[in-house]
């Protein structure tokens, strides 16, 4: 993302949401005129999407995929930001990026399906898609709306989590998000993976991702990844933080890209009538996706008994 800014006048430009076939896109950043030609991409067999809403885990996917490129060796990736070595698909002078990028292609995106290379849809390449509890992301979303400057700064929680609800930021609507894309799993080479899987057992989320990527790494290996990959490790790696980011983007004394990577903590922001109505809400989008397509399943820990609880995306819960 940074590299996009290097060209910058030092002149800060006047960040705003701009409407793109009813997606909102942030003018600077993001040029209609690009994402409008991702459709027309000419796809590879060895391509590999990262898509996510934002707050979903995008920057601890592209710590994952980098590494298991270079098959564990965090000495391999020192002279790039990750940013650059898995580069966002969506940005400004994008497609010159991705045209000339050596296989195997990998890049991150928060675009709705609609908007992506249409040799997706015939098996070319291959996406893993990672969602995250809802409430987790909007309260991890609004504190980065509080130190990103290409963001509008929130007037408190409150007007934020009715901002998110209808799908009034950057990213449009969560419930659309994960549909859009879900819904058409089956035309692709696609892996669905969660945040509270990755909190839960990393190794088995990054066997996942190898196997579906066809990378053979060793056990040693496989735990190098993974080491790397953690949130404490990641926080002090400075090719993996984002906070080589411009301030002119992100205010680094007011947040951080990393800020917990926790599971649950929109129990301490929501109130009793939000939690209810955020449940309403979800209930209402998502009435009509069945579970067998969706296949959602978060994992969150209750704090309180210390045990696991498993809760379906349409509200239904199992503990096992």
């Amino acid at each position: 993302m940074a590299e996009v800014f290097s060209q910058s006048s030092g002149e800060a430009p006047q960040y705003k949401l701009v409407p793109l076939r009813g997606f909102k896109l942030i003018s600077g950043i993001h040029s209609p005129e690009v994402v409008d030609q991702i459709q027309n991409f000419e796809i590879q067999d060895s391509d590999v999407f990262v898509i996510t809403y934002p707050k979903s885990g995008t920057i601890w996917l592209q710590q994952i995929l980098s590494l298991i490129e270079v098959k564990g060796d965090v000495t391999a990736s020192n002279e790039q930001l990750n940013s650059e070595r898995v580069p966002w698909i969506e940005l400004l002078d994008s497609r010159k990026q991705f045209v000339s990028a050596p296989s195997p292609r990998i890049c991150v995106s928060h675009l709705p399906y609609k908007f992506m290379p249409l040799g997706l849809k015939q098996k070319k390449g291959k996406v893993i898609y990672v969602a995250r509890n809802p409430k987790d992301v909007l309260v991890s979303y609004f504190h980065f709306h509080k130190y990103a400057n290409m963001l509008e700064t929130p007037k408190d929680f409150d007007t934020f989590f009715e901002k998110f609800l209808e799908g009034n930021v950057f990213g449009n609507c969560w419930f659309e998000h994960v549909k859009s894309w879900c819904s058409h799993k089956d035309e692709m080479n696609f892996l669905y993976i969660t945040y509270e899987e990755m909190i839960k057992d990393l190794r088995s989320v990054v066997e996942k991702i190898t196997s579906f990527l066809a990378r053979n790494l060793t056990s040693q290996q496989l735990n190098d990844v993974v080491e790397h990959s953690t949130f404490k490790n990641m926080k002090n790696n400075p090719q993996a933080n984002y906070q080589q980011i411009p301030v002119i983007l992100l205010n680094h004394q007011l947040g951080s890209f990393l800020r917990k990577g926790t599971v649950g903590d929109w129990k301490n922001y929501f109130t009793v009538a939000q939690n209810e109505r955020f449940d309403k809400v979800y209930q209402q989008k998502m009435k009509d996706f069945a579970v067998s397509k969706l296949l959602l399943l978060f994992i969150q820990f209750d704090q309180i008994n210390h045990s696991t609880v498993w809760c379906r995306i349409f509200g239904d819960s199992k503990s096992f």
